[in-house]
């Protein structure tokens, strides 16, 4: 049975004029195409389940909105509607939204939303690259969170021996943040978790 998150009834709410049609019909779109999916909140913006793992995700920002596929890379763009790759505009899949006029007819996203249950269903998992060495030597540590590690010792133990893709969603983590006081909040909720031994997305492990 389709469950309906009251975060993500709040995040439409409180998105601008131009995003609420857009989020209201992507969500409406998505319920009906996979009545059995459920509504959760991860990364701060809504995100849609089938069979225990992400299926889908959509966002409102300032001037426009995204969705996206969790495993667009494997699926098979017969209509040539999404954007992957190299010149990908966006953060989703489908280029930026800024209208309703801007989303694929909904007899297409029908389909690929029925092709991305398909792939949950089979229980498909989407095979993470593996860093090169010159990844590897151009992570960076910033100093600002060299600076928090040296207050925390165990936090500074579990990161240094941490691997690199750990490492690196950590620190994208706060380079991500629009302003000091929300990297401050996620350094802060960080040492936290580092200290732990938990990785930056410790909670959707599973998905």
């Amino acid at each position: 049975m389709a469950t309906h998150d009251p975060r993500v009834d709040a995040y439409i709410e409180k998105a601008a004029d131009f995003a609420k049609p857009i989020l209201e019909h992507l969500r409406e779109l998505i319920h009906t195409a996979c009545p059995e999916v459920e509504e959760t909140w991860k990364w701060s913006f809504p995100c849609f389940i089938y069979h225990g793992a992400i299926m889908c995700n959509m966002a409102a920002f300032k001037e426009h909105c995204s969705f996206g596929f969790w495993k667009a890379s494997i699926m098979d763009d017969t209509d040539k509607i999404l954007n992957i790759g190299e010149g990908k505009e966006g953060m989703g899949h489908l280029n930026k939204l800024y209208t309703l006029k801007d989303l694929p007819k909904d007899a297409v996203l029908k389909k690929y939303i029925k092709a991305a249950m398909k792939l949950n269903e089979a229980g498909v998992k989407i095979a993470r690259p593996k860093p090169s060495a010159k990844d590897k030597t151009e992570l960076k540590t910033p100093d600002y969170l060299t600076k928090e590690l040296k207050k925390n010792k165990v936090a500074e133990k579990v990161f240094n021996e941490f691997s690199y893709s750990n490492k690196k969603e950590y620190i994208q983590w706060f380079e991500e943040a629009k302003t000091d006081a929300t990297r401050e909040k996620r350094l802060a909720q960080a040492m936290e978790w580092i200290a732990e031994g938990k990785s930056r997305n410790w909670k959707y492990q599973n998905c």
